[in-house]
């Protein structure tokens, strides 16, 4: 698998319950946010100063962005940051784009994830 930059994004993150079918709040132009419409909820990754007050809020999350960009055809890219973290027992939350992946790990977990990361070889920057 191959060696990855990963780029740690500077706010703090929140992972956001609604109700199914729930409006969610348009996110600030120049921040990484998800957005999720499923059956039985609307869930919103988002800035944590962006999070909905009405929301059921699970927050101190940091996000991770790889930075390389590959062919959907290219297999273990996730795999390569998952199973390090899974290795020291780091809970994630991920996500992809069209373009790449977001990983994020509990801000209590940050520390532990980069030494990971980095012994398995993948560059952090911040």
């Amino acid at each position: 698998m191959p060696a990855l930059t990963l780029h740690l994004l500077e706010s703090p993150y929140a992972v956001c319950r609604l109700p199914a079918g729930a409006a969610a709040p348009s996110p600030q132009p120049g921040s990484f946010s998800l957005l999720i419409q499923a059956v039985e909820e609307t869930t919103l990754v988002c800035p944590l100063d962006q999070a909905p007050s009405h929301a059921e809020i699970d927050s101190g999350w940091r996000c991770f962005r790889i930075l390389q960009v590959f062919d959907f055809s290219t297999a273990g890219i996730l795999a390569s940051v998952l199973a390090p973290l899974a290795r020291s027992g780091i809970g994630i939350f991920a996500s992809s784009t069209f373009s790449t992946d977001y990983v994020l790990v509990k801000a209590s977990d940050l520390d532990g994830a980069v030494e990971a990361l980095t012994a398995a070889g993948h560059t952090v920057t911040a």
